[in-house]
């Protein structure tokens, strides 16, 4: 596997680092899936941001350095994953929505019991978390170092990218911030 990606990858503008996220493998201990589906969050100026209102406790990985892990849980039972992006003190992030299982499916398998067909076992920000192992213990985790990291593809390869508006929020629910591989059938929902 190569390298994980440097923290200049990161230090760019949210729509730019989801974009560029597409492709790339997310590795957590022995599990690692294909990134397949993304969300930017553009910070103060963008109210569906968490960090619309400024740097709060639970926001502060946000306006840290780019390259951490911004991890927050909701509905009492999922944790969602982030990427911090832009540089520090621009609270740009990235929502990790949906990836391609490659490596450990039988123990994401045994994580989701509910998903009967691979396709199902990360195809939401929730399910992600739950299949790769990922809490808010990795709240702040830094991907240049570990646990969580991201990598290049092994394979270069041309995808397609599609665009969208975001999924499931109120603010802001026509930016056409969701970015996904055309043709996926890991995405979370087809457009």
């Amino acid at each position: 596997m190569p390298r994980p990606l440097p923290r200049t990858f990161y230090n760019r503008p949210a729509i730019e680092v989801a974009r560029a996220l597409l492709g790339t493998v997310l590795v957590h201990g022995s599990t690692s899936a294909r990134i397949v589906e993304t969300e930017a969050y553009l910070g103060l100026e963008d109210r569906a941001a968490h960090s619309w209102a400024g740097p709060t406790p639970r926001t502060q990985v946000i306006f840290g350095k780019p390259g951490h892990a911004y991890v927050y849980f909701i509905y009492g039972m999922y944790h969602c994953l982030n990427v911090v992006a832009e540089p520090e003190g621009s609270p740009g992030c990235v929502l990790i929505r949906a990836v391609e299982p490659l490596e450990g499916i039988p123990r994401m398998r045994r994580r989701r019991p509910a998903a009967r067909a691979v396709e199902n076992l990360a195809n939401g920000p929730g399910k992600l978390t739950l299949a790769l192992g990922i809490d808010r213990r990795h709240n702040g985790a830094d991907f240049t170092t570990g646990p969580l990291t991201i990598h290049p593809p092994e394979h270069s390869e041309k995808i397609h990218i599609g665009v969208s508006p975001r999924i499931g929020i109120r603010h802001c629910a026509d930016w056409p911030l969701r970015f996904f591989i055309q043709g996926s059938r890991f995405v979370s929902r087809s457009s």
